[in-house]
Parts: C-alpha cells; structure tokens; sequence
C-alpha cells in the first residue's frame, strides 16, 4: 500500500518532497504565511510524516495562491505549488469541505477558465465565480473601477496550443 508521502510524490511528478531539508525559505518568501493554519514547512513535514487527515483538512492547502516565490526560494527545486495543487485534488476526491467559504468554487472558476482558453481570462472567470458562490454585487463597484483604470483587461488571449492544455486536463482525470 502506497503512503501518503508516496502518492504525493508520484502524483508531483516531479523533485520529492524529501530533498526538502526545512530550511524554510518558502515559508519565510510566502505572502500569505500570516493568513495560514500550518505554513509551508510544516505541511512539508506533515506529508512526511504522513499526517493525511490534517494536511487535506488544512486552509493552508486552499490559500497558497501559486504564485511560486516558494519555489523560487527553495535551494533543491522542491515544486510546493504544485505540491499545493495535488493536495487540493486529493482533498476534493477525498470529499474534503474546505473551510474557507467559496473557495472551492473560486478554485473551480479558475480551473474551469484554464480549460476555456488556457490562460486566465479575469472577468470571465469573475463572472463564472460569482455565479457559482451567489455573491453577485459584493465588490462590483472595485471590479468597475479596476476596469476603468485599465487594471483589468475586458479580453485576454487564448493560448495557442490548447492541444497542450487539453492533454493537461485528461493527464489529470
């Protein structure tokens, strides 16, 4: 029977977990440490010690936000954000509720998006969100605004190679 730190590794595909030696730069670079029940490190050290329950259970898994500064930091290429990606796939197959109101849908609306046009495409996403979680109007005005000032594009281009992307999605399934 594979371990929890096993099937992680195998679906990384990718540097295992273990090169990680808990020098914390992740967790010390992560915009969002603060915000989070366990940081980085300690997820790291819980799927080596393959804590399953606690580590699917955790809100670290759905706020780490991809933007890679972990993996920039990190001396041995450990990939946590996909780490991150992998735990919020096996929680949701594991029938996991994340705590954080609407972030499973938000995290749908974003997946759903990619799988359109292969990149993010901001106020269609937006909109996919705000259809699933009801939360219609609750920052419209900011959303008007941004798009005012140019800060949000109305469109976003496609990526040309959707084959790549469609791959992606039916390597994952």
């Amino acid at each position: 029977m594979e371990t929890f730190l096993e099937e992680v590794n195998r679906r990384i595909d990718g540097v295992p977990i273990q090169r990680c030696y808990h020098c914390r730069k992740c967790t010390a670079g992560c915009p969002l440490t603060s915000e989070m029940d366990y940081n980085i490190n300690k997820i790291i050290k819980m799927i080596q010690l393959g804590m399953r329950d606690e580590v699917l259970n955790s809100s670290t898994i759905w706020l780490c936000v991809s933007c890679e500064t972990c993996i920039t930091r990190c001396p041995n290429q450990v990939d946590i954000a996909r780490m991150m990606d992998v735990l919020r796939q096996m929680a949701i197959e594991s029938g996991v509720t994340p705590k954080e109101k609407n972030i499973l849908k938000f995290h749908e609306a974003f997946l759903s998006n990619i799988k359109i046009g292969g990149r993010i495409n901001e106020p269609l996403m937006m909109v996919q969100y705000k259809l699933k979680s009801g939360d219609l109007f609750s920052d419209m005005a900011m959303g008007m605004s941004m798009l005012m000032r140019g800060k949000l594009a109305p469109f976003s281009p496609r990526t040309k190679d959707m084959k790549s992307v469609r791959r992606m999605f039916e390597k994952t399934k």
